[in-house]
């Protein structure tokens, strides 16, 4: 399939990010309450992709999602299910723990999801971009270049810079390794909004999304969301989904570190929160800041 963009020009106001609702509807409902709390609109709140995955309520997710209003990029997760891929697309190593595992939540996936979510999840385009307070902005999954590339906080920027070629955008703002992060260069900055289907791997129940503001100039904002995952819990093993990824989502640490390079293995267990801030720290002069 070709790369399909959609530009919806200026955005004004707050806009809301996150990546990776995982099929965990309790964290969408979560989330949704807090968008309207805080009066961002639903047209001003979007997805990296992955709305579908490791959790026990995909069509569900999708249902609510859809009835939400908020916009979406497809994940390698949708990419495969509306194409009726017999795998999701992850490019975890064969054999390893997290391609075991996908073999048992992404054909639960495949049997939950009703033809008119596999429908909707046909028109998601690749990438999203916009202007917001005078910066192009766009939205990808893992890479423009890749959907299920990989790309970390210590990711060379060599690596990022292809996408922002690709795409001559100031901010890009990416998904799919489920941690959140920022990396700043000569006034570009990568922005990872992290996920609300699953812990950041940081020892804490909570999750992850961003938000963008305009009232004084380009600003960002990380912040954390609990929500009822006791419910997300016992659902995925009243469904047989792996145990192991239920178990994540009370403890907060993930069941192995596979996908992850060196520096954010020895993160594991750490507050986030104090290396997003350390990491502001060094770049609070930056423009872009």
């Amino acid at each position: 399939m070709d790369k399909k963009t959609i530009n919806l020009g200026e955005i004004r106001g707050k806009v809301l990010l996150f990546g990776g609702v995982y099929s965990n509807l309790q964290a969408l409902e979560s989330l949704i309450a807090i968008a309207e709390k805080e009066g961002i609109s639903p047209k001003n709140c979007f997805c990296t992709g992955d709305i579908v995955g490791y959790c026990a309520q995909p069509e569900e997710t999708v249902d609510r999602f859809i009835s939400w209003g908020a916009q979406s990029i497809i994940g390698n997760v949708e990419e495969q299910l509306r194409s009726g891929a017999l795998d999701c697309g992850c490019d975890f190593s064969v054999g390893s723990r997290c391609d075991n595992f996908s073999k048992e939540w992404y054909p639960f996936a495949q049997k939950e999801l009703s033809k008119d979510s596999i429908d909707w999840m046909k028109g998601l385009p690749n990438h999203i971009s916009f202007v917001f307070s005078g910066k192009k902005v766009t939205l990808v999954h893992g890479s423009y270049n890749h959907i299920s590339e990989f790309i970390f906080r210590s990711s060379p920027w060599e690596i990022k810079q292809q996408s922002f070629d690709a795409v001559k955008s100031d901010i890009i703002v990416a998904g799919h390794c489920g941690l959140p992060f920022y990396d700043i260069h000569k006034e570009l900055l990568w922005l990872n909004p992290g996920v609300i289907g699953m812990p950041a791997n940081e020892g804490k129940t909570r999750v992850w999304y961003a938000v963008m503001d305009d009232l004084n100039g380009f600003s960002f904002r990380y912040h954390t969301l609990e929500y009822d995952n006791q419910t997300a819990n016992e659902l995925m093993l009243s469904r047989g989904l792996p145990k192991e990824y239920a178990h994540t989502l009370q403890t907060g640490l993930w069941d192995n570190m596979q996908i992850l390079p060196e520096e954010e293995k020895m993160l594991c267990g750490n507050d986030i929160n104090n290396t997003i801030m350390m990491k502001h720290e060094k770049n609070k002069n930056q423009e872009v800041i």
